[in-house]
């Protein structure tokens, strides 16, 4: 919602003949829209679908699957705004344009060698 001293600025401008009524109104409703906060569609597969995030952890030597998390896409704008919390370093931005962009297979393909850990993640 716009400020009231945004909002009387314009008042005052159509007050004084500056401009006109008409275009006032315009602004008044310019103001207002520039302060709705933007909703992000949710991005859909191929047909229509839901698309996920896939994470997958497995151990590096053996291969054996530690971990496996499979999140609906519509999730992961929240997730990845709490992440980015904790690992300030890491540009989740980019992550997030990337899958607004509609990106698709594998992502990230990272090796801990000291954990001895493998991690994908996939937009399916």
């Amino acid at each position: 919602m716009a400020t009231s001293e945004e909002r009387l600025k314009i008042l005052k401008m159509v007050e004084e003949g500056k401009i006109t009524a008409e275009e006032g109104a315009k602004l008044l409703a310019a103001l207002a829209q520039s302060r709705k906060p933007e909703r992000k569609p949710t991005p859909r597969g191929p047909g229509g679908g839901a698309r996920w995030l896939r994470v997958r952890v497995t151990e590096s030597s053996t291969g054996k699957t530690k971990a496996t998390v499979n999140l609906p896409l519509g999730l992961v704008d929240a997730g990845l705004k709490i992440a980015s919390q904790y690992a300030p370093d890491i540009a989740f931005d980019e992550l997030v344009a990337a899958i607004n962009e509609g990106a698709e297979g594998k992502i990230i393909d990272v090796v801990d060698e000291e954990d001895g850990e493998h991690v994908e993640i996939f937009i399916e």
